[in-house]
């Protein structure tokens, strides 16, 4: 599959997790009490505005966490990002390690970190300083874990 549909797939789902995470049946009822939001600031607004955007920073996201699940580009990024202009050692570590840790699971695994240890504490930091309750902070902080687990997984097995 071609990289820049992958990424758009990837964008992509972060937006279905995010119409069943804030489902009314779901978290939807509680973050809307937490957050502040009414039914009708939120059917006030420009969706079609809104879910673009949303969709342009998660493709934004998407970028970043193929770099941070694909252990390969690291590789990449010690020779310059050219490996045309390589060592001839680039090419034999490639060939011993060229598609290790590139699985689904594995994906998942690095994306789960990224949400818990860099999403989840940056989403509650604004919280603190926002004043919004513990609630508030686990239900969209723990959106973007369970997004970056399946951004991740996405990213590292089909890339």
């Amino acid at each position: 599959m071609h990289t820049l549909l992958i990424l758009l797939l990837s964008a992509f789902s972060s937006l279905v997790v995010g119409f069943i995470w804030y489902n009314p049946k779901v978290f939807g009822t509680i973050w809307m009490k937490e957050s502040g939001v009414s039914e009708e600031k939120i059917k006030g607004g420009n969706m079609f505005a809104t879910l673009t955007m949303a969709f342009i920073y998660a493709f934004f996201i998407s970028v970043i966490m193929q770099f941070l699940v694909i252990h390969q580009t690291g590789a990449l990024g010690m020779v310059g990002g050219d490996a045309t202009k390589a060592l001839p050692s680039y090419n034999a570590f490639l060939a011993d390690y060229g598609t290790k840790f590139r699985t689904f699971k594995h994906g998942a695994l690095h994306g789960f970190m990224t949400g818990l240890f860099f999403a989840l504490p940056v989403i509650g930091v604004g919280a603190l300083f926002e004043r919004r309750s513990w609630k508030y902070t686990l239900i969209a902080g723990g959106y973007w874990v369970v997004t970056c687990t399946i951004m991740g997984s996405i990213l590292c097995q089909l890339i």
